[in-house]
């Protein structure tokens, strides 16, 4: 799985309307309305980095009143099940 974090800059009178169209976009896992430079961060997640494509500039961009976007490809996820783990092997001794 693939996951993009999509940073969008939208028209701030329709951030709720945006947020609500991008996150029903197939390829968008979930949609945050945030503080700060951006108004909203899309995570995106496909089979394929070729389906990135068909999601951020084919789709997620179009939606009227996103001005700007500025998409991060993730390398690895560290979950807190995932750090937990990894701190705990070889503590048992």
């Amino acid at each position: 799985m693939i996951t993009a974090i999509v940073l969008i800059k939208t028209t701030v009178d329709r951030i709720p309307e945006i947020a609500e169209t991008v996150a029903a976009l197939d390829g968008v896992s979930e949609v945050y309305s945030v503080t700060g430079t951006y108004d909203l961060v899309a995570m995106v997640r496909v089979r394929r980095h070729e389906d990135l494509a068909e999601v951020i500039p084919g789709r997620l961009n179009k939606v009227p009143g996103v001005l700007h976007t500025e998409t991060h490809i993730a390398f690895r996820t560290y979950s807190q099940h995932d750090l937990e783990t990894a701190f705990a092997l070889g503590l048992d001794e």
